[in-house]
């Protein structure tokens, strides 16, 4: 008796026990893998809002927003600068001046749109009648430029040298004054006396060999009008020369080469791939 409640006692406090690990082991053998630990979700980034590269140039520049435009080249904004068209960098650190050119139009990118830009004047230089200039060559010319001229300056005297080359090639020349020193300068009054005089053919030749040209009673000249209209065109340099079409050749170039320009615009307006060389190589004053 004494032996069965020992026994009894015994399972009494070991059945329970047993019980309790056989549920657990039991429960570890059917059970799923563990839920993941719950993880509060990171809070989302502020947008931030794009900064217009744009605007950042204008700032940097402190040129307006209008006149930054994007260019042919990605990456590369063009900046409108007074007469000058650059191209920037988007952060505005780097900037190139001069021109470029698409070489599979042979277009001159940058005089594309200068011409844009000389719009209004290019208008008013068409109105320039032949009374307010000094012409050579017959008015049923092939081809008629109109060059802008200092009396003083290297290539333009150079250019005239050579008149009756251009003629015989069948180019018009016709002169409008653009005194590059301005008002109350030596070669303003040079081109003043040289439109005063009875035959202003003569006296620009003679003022551009250097001679000087006989001081004649005063007269109303354009030489102003035709100065303000110069740099209305964006002209730096001398001699300027614009076709019939507008359109524009820096600096001076020989006969036979200003007939091949003249013939590849006819062909192609708007194309200008040496004007760059011209300038680089002294062509202007």
């Amino acid at each position: 008796m004494s032996s069965t409640s020992s026994s009894a006692r015994r399972f009494a406090v070991r059945g329970p026990v047993a019980a309790i690990a056989l549920a657990g082991a039991l429960g570890t053998a059917h059970a799923g893998p563990p839920a993941a630990p719950t993880v509060a979700a990171a809070p989302a980034a502020p947008v931030v809002p794009k900064t217009d590269p744009r605007a950042v140039i204008a700032k940097k520049l402190e040129v307006r927003l209008e006149d930054v435009h994007s260019s042919p080249i990605a990456g590369l904004y063009e900046v409108v600068s007074g007469s000058d068209v650059l191209y920037v960098s988007p952060d505005g650190r780097y900037v190139v001046q001069g021109e470029m050119y698409d070489v599979d139009r042979s277009e001159n990118i940058t005089e594309q749109r200068l011409t844009q830009m000389r719009s209004g004047a290019l208008a008013e230089l068409k109105a320039v009648s032949d009374d307010q200039v000094i012409a050579f060559g017959p008015k049923d010319a092939r081809y008629t430029v109109t060059v802008f001229t200092d009396v003083d300056c290297a290539y333009c005297r150079k250019l005239h040298s050579q008149i009756g080359e251009y003629n015989k090639l069948g180019i018009r020349i016709r002169y409008v004054f653009f005194p590059r020193s301005g008002p109350n300068t030596a070669s303003w009054s040079k081109a003043e006396a040289v439109w005063c005089s009875a035959n202003r053919q003569e006296a620009l030749t003679r003022a551009k060999l250097g001679e000087t040209v006989p001081g004649a009673a005063k007269c109303a000249t354009p030489v102003a009008r035709t100065y303000k209209l110069a740099h209305d065109l964006m002209l730096r340099g001398t001699p300027g020369i614009f076709t019939d079409k507008n359109e524009y050749i820096a600096g001076y170039l020989a006969p036979a080469a200003l007939l091949e320009r003249l013939k590849g615009h006819a062909e192609k307006p708007g194309a200008e791939p040496a004007a760059q060389a011209d300038r680089a190589n002294g062509a202007s004053d």
